[in-house]
């Protein structure tokens, strides 16, 4: 007598596995580690955010891969400042959303700030109380509580390099320490995406080479970052894609290597002697380079980009043999290849520093510590 189930004997191989009669049909098989995508940590949708006439951010779309380094490089006033607010809760959009971490920001802004840290243009660090003191004080703010908080204060101050300093009143602290308490506050609770507005605006080229390192840590570690900055070397250095904002939109974006790639070919530059002979070498640039030399008055120099078949040597030497029957010194000279800070002057035709802070973009020490 049969039973209701009916069950199906294989013979066995020696040395082969007997597959299973559903695995082995037509059920699709996981892709490759390497072919899978990695989920998105930030994503912003249509953002936009209007202070009166201005437009800080004009429809703005966004993603950020898990694991990864966004730069978003941008002038004053270009809506980096905006976008970092909106996507840490600290300010609502009037249109377009939002998700951290696969979480509403719009929605759920105490559950998005319970998996970021942020770490403001200032340092949001109480002076009169210790490094110590301070990290110990968001750990509790976190609910992690006294033994928990404790240890995990001492064990951000020794990576931060600031254990003899630990328990001195902030205060005493340099900028540059300033700066990497703030940060190391920002990762008291282990947020899973960090939020990084300009965080090395102000610090001397020493504390922002130190702050650079502790960044790189972080993103060997693996780290989500979103990294605002007007540093062009800082996003070449530490981001794995970049955009570029300007007026509130993103106007390119890529790898450092693929944004230098759409401005092509190569630099020259000269450094005349005086200030009064820069129209002249100007002048003599443009008739060799391709579009309008950019020139930086406070150094004296005059740099174009150079294309086509000649060799950018030989349009060298074609400048400075020029330059000399101008009777135009030349104090120093060179060809070189584009750099991040002639992708964004292509882009945006001006410096990364050439217009005014955008509307309300300062947020309050309050603000920002609310954000961890």
């Amino acid at each position: 007598m049969l039973s209701g189930h009916l069950s199906v004997v294989r013979p066995r191989v020696e040395g082969m596995s007997t597959p299973d009669p559903v695995s082995s049909s037509s059920a699709p098989r996981p892709a490759p580690p390497s072919l899978v995508s990695p989920p998105i940590a930030v994503r912003a949708r249509g953002l936009v955010k209007a202070y009166g006439s201005i437009r800080a951010l004009d429809g703005l779309d966004l993603e950020v891969p898990a694991g990864s380094v966004l730069g978003v490089l941008g002038p004053n006033g270009a809506g980096k400042t905006t976008l970092v607010r909106v996507l840490t809760t600290l300010l609502r959009p009037d249109a377009g959303s939002a998700e951290v971490a696969g979480i509403d920001v719009l929605a759920q802004p105490k559950r998005v700030r319970e998996v970021i840290g942020l770490s403001g243009q200032y340092a949001a660090v109480d002076e009169y109380l210790t490094g110590f003191e301070n990290l110990d004080m968001v750990g509790r703010l976190y609910h992690l509580g006294r033994g928990p908080a404790r240890a995990r204060a001492r064990e951000l101050l020794a990576d931060f390099r600031l254990e003899d300093a630990a328990d001195r009143p902030v205060k005493t602290y340099s900028g540059g320490m300033r700066r990497r308490l703030d940060l190391a506050a920002a990762l008291v609770a282990r947020p899973q995406v960090l939020f990084l507005d300009e965080p090395t605006t102000g610090l001397d080229p020493r504390s922002r080479n130190d702050m650079w390192g502790v960044l790189a840590d972080l993103v060997t570690g693996g780290a989500t970052l979103v990294l605002t900055t007007q540093y062009l070397e800082e996003a070449d250095r530490l981001a794995d894609s970049i955009v570029v904002i300007d007026h509130g939109r993103i106007i390119a974006r890529g790898t450092a290597d693929e944004l230098k790639a759409q401005v092509g070919g190569e630099v020259i530059e000269v450094v005349v002697a005086q200030a009064a002979q820069i129209p002249a070498a100007a002048k003599v640039l443009a008739a060799v380079g391709v579009g309008e030399p950019f020139i930086a008055e406070h150094i004296r120099r005059v740099s174009v980009r150079v294309a086509g078949e000649r060799p950018a040597a030989a349009l060298l030497v074609e400048a400075l043999r020029e330059l000399d029957a101008e009777q135009i010194p030349v104090l120093d000279v060179g060809v070189r290849r584009p750099t991040l800070d002639d992708v964004f002057l292509t882009l945006t035709g001006h410096a990364a520093e050439d217009q005014a802070p955008e509307s309300g973009s300062d947020s309050s020490p309050k603000q920002r510590e609310n954000a961890r």
